[in-house]
């Protein structure tokens, strides 16, 4: 799925300086988002103190940092990011777009609960 015109306009979508994100899903407990990571961009090494998060990835190899350990995922391989841990994902390739399906759960899913320990874009 490339992105469209009509992910542009649509309220579930959202630019950022490492790529974008579409909101597939949501509920009380759950949130389902598709994420496009540029090549050779990372988002922020962050954790989150109310929802777990689990990533697999349909498109490309993401280099995670989970916990300071760096592991790579490949396409069909997904890996599970508990409440708590500190965590980033990176799109380490120079030509293709790293895309990756993310399942939240827990109590809450506002950005106002990522803990940003580090950042590439000068975000607090």
């Amino acid at each position: 799925m490339e992105t469209t015109e009509n992910q542009n306009n649509s309220p579930a979508f959202d630019q950022r300086p490492w790529g974008s994100f579409t909101v597939i899903d949501e509920g009380d407990n759950y949130k389902v988002k598709r994420l496009e990571v540029l090549p050779g961009k990372r988002l922020s090494y962050q954790r989150h103190s109310r929802r777990a998060e689990h990533w697999f990835v349909v498109r490309g190899i993401a280099k995670v940092t989970l916990n300071g350990v760096e592991i790579l995922v490949k396409a069909g391989e997904s890996l599970d990011v508990k409440c708590g841990d500190a965590h980033r994902i990176e799109n380490p390739h120079s030509s293709e777009p790293l895309i990756l399906i993310e399942t939240q759960t827990g109590e809450y899913f506002g950005e106002d609960d990522i803990v940003r320990l580090e950042d590439d874009f000068g975000r607090s």
